[in-house]
């Protein structure tokens, strides 16, 4: 095979053993990998509790990782969430795609438990279990000092993913965070400590020649963006860019979603940061964007805040300390947790308690939560949970039990169908309207208007679910597309993709997922927004209003939705369209 290597490890740990899968060129080609395959295994086991044995953690790398394909160093994981009881999913940064694939494997299935802690090591074809009871309650910064993983690619969890915090974070190569969903506890329910990778072999391509022309494409449309590569756009700045826009559009989350300006939004933006610490470029293996900063003063090490962390532990929760952001990004790192997640419940918990924080309080706050101590012991649990236990459910500004990001929906109704439809609860990056929203990208959209949107975000969540199954970077398809892409993938597997090929496999593994949610109780009651969103208007400036969003409007986009993605009035799947798509239905 080109592309894939053909081989997917089986980790038992129960048992103690591991196994080689080998799946036929069609399979491959149906769901790419990533994303698609994670889902593919994730499906038989959908119905099972998310700490059930049987319940797989999967990561896959995808048929351009470890080329010359732009973007291409990222891995994806996929399980059942314990947060929300969606499909729980992340795409990866760092390394440790890169190095899956260079040991031969395109992916990994792992089930079972340990009964004590380990670390899943893989040297080319070994794979060893190895006893990590020494480093099991370790911040995530200590064990990648004591593991040292050199060329080699390591993902940890911290004390968050070993004290059952439902929102744990896995972290990876020290600044990168496979977040949002919980993963980090499906790892810590299974006892594994860290996966660490490294391999000495290549990926094979079919056409290098034509790859590299695909590659030049990429590189000139990407070179091209002013929001990618341009003075303030995200390889300078970092995604902290999107800071000023938010402020500007009257979007930024401010006090739990009650308001959408923020005061002194001046004064954190990403300049003031970069202008404080001197931030170096960082990024995934094999990128040239590099949106990752590292701190470089006063020393350098510390990640710099992602923009939803720079929004959230300032506006959200009614901050205003650059330095307090810095180390409660880098202390929910260590920890092993979900800075969205991890600021949301702060945030619920100060509009409930009416209690303001101080920058020890909050601090306090995170450690009593990853360690499972005080007001942490509830607070674990998420929002949606804790603020449904003190009977203000309507204070959790969460979709599906997934805290929402930093983009207030009441300035962008595309994100507003977004977060209502995503596949995973209140996640941006399923369809990701901003940008065309607010980036005009490819086409600039009425943000204030659902007109047109349901198709959009159909459309744009096939395209995502492609992009996070190949395995790239979302980033990218900012000044790229999926034709550039189409035909780097055909470059590499000799197997001929179009665009509308692509487009089409995004769908299906969409609806694969969809219909692991139903299977597990979800429906158009779910795909809704907190109440408050269409009953409170947002904070408007001199030049235009940010009124509430209108429910019968909304409600009507959410049935063009379910039109345009063939599914019943009440947002479930057809067996009709399953076959269609070439999936197994057991309805």
């Amino acid at each position: 095979m080109y592309g894939w290597t053909g081989k997917i490890a089986w980790i038992d740990l129960t048992r103690q053993k591991t196994n080689t899968l080998s799946l036929s060129p069609d399979t491959y080609a149906r769901f790419l990998g990533g994303k698609g395959m994670g889902g593919f295994f994730l499906r038989p086991c959908a119905e099972l509790a998310w700490d059930h044995p049987d319940m797989p953690v999967c990561l896959f790398t995808g048929p351009l990782t470890a080329t010359i394909a732009p973007t291409s160093g990222r891995s994806h994981m996929v399980s059942l969430s314990p947060l929300t009881g969606l499909v729980a999913d992340a795409s990866m940064g760092g390394k440790i795609g890169v190095q899956l694939k260079r040991a031969g494997w395109d992916g990994l299935v792992i089930t079972g438990k340990s009964k004590c802690p380990v670390g899943i090591e893989i040297q080319d074809s070994r794979i060893t279990l190895m006893p990590a009871a020494h480093l099991w309650g370790l911040p995530t910064n200590m064990v990648h000092d004591a593991l040292s993983p050199g060329r080699a690619g390591l993902a940890c969890i911290g004390p968050a993913g070993e004290n059952g915090v439902r929102f744990a974070a896995v972290i990876v190569d020290r600044y990168h965070a496979a977040g949002r969903t919980g993963l980090g506890l499906n790892l810590g329910t299974k006892k594994i400590k860290y996966i660490r990778v490294s391999g000495t072999g290549s990926t094979r391509v079919k056409d290098p020649d034509r790859l590299k022309q695909a590659r030049a494409d990429i590189f000139r449309l990407t070179a091209a963006s002013p929001a990618l590569m341009g003075r303030f756009g995200f390889s300078c700045m970092g995604t902290g860019a999107m800071y000023d826009l938010m402020d500007n559009r009257c979007m930024m989350p401010t006090d739990n979603f009650a308001a959408t300006r923020f005061a002194f939004a001046g004064q954190l933006n990403a300049h003031a940061y970069a202008k404080t610490y001197a931030p170096k470029k960082h990024g995934c293996k094999g990128c040239h964007i590099l949106c990752k900063k590292i701190a470089g003063q006063p020393s350098s090490g510390p990640a710099m805040p992602e923009f939803e962390t720079m929004s959230h532990f300032t506006a959200l929760v009614g901050c205003r300390d650059k330095e307090l952001v810095m180390r409660a990004n880098q202390l929910c790192n260590n920890l092993g947790m979900d800075t969205i997640s991890a600021a949301s419940v702060l945030a619920c918990f100060r509009e409930i308690t009416g209690t303001n924080f101080t920058p020890r309080s909050l601090l306090n706050m995170l450690e009593e939560i990853a360690l499972d101590r005080g007001d942490g012991k509830a607070l674990k649990n998420g929002a949606a949970a804790w603020a449904q236990s003190m009977g203000t459910p309507g204070a959790a500004m969460a979709v599906k039990g997934l805290d929402l990001p930093a983009y207030d929906p009441r300035g962008a109704y595309g994100m507003a169908l977004g977060f209502a439809m995503s596949t995973r609860g209140g996640c941006h990056l399923r369809a990701y309207p901003i940008a065309h929203e607010i980036l005009r990208k490819p086409v600039a959209t009425d943000r204030f208007s659902f007109s047109g949107k349901a198709r959009i975000i159909k459309i744009a969540e096939d395209l995502n679910a492609v992009v996070d199954s190949l395995t790239a970077c979302k980033f990218t398809f900012f000044a790229a597309g999926l034709e550039e892409y189409a035909r780097a993938i055909s470059a590499v597997t000799g197997k001929d993709f179009t665009a509308q090929d692509l487009l089409a496999t995004g769908e299906k593994i969409v609806y694969n997922e969809r219909i692991i949610n139903s299977l597990n109780k979800f429906d158009a009651r779910h795909d809704d927004l907190p109440e408050r969103f269409f009953k409170q208007p947002g904070t408007g400036c001199d030049q235009f209003s940010v009124p509430p969003i209108d429910r019968t409007a909304f409600l009507a986009a959410r049935q063009a939705y379910y039109a345009v993605r063939e599914l019943t009035q009440t947002g479930l799947p057809v067996r009709e369209k399953a076959e269609k798509l070439g999936l197994e239905w057991h309805g």
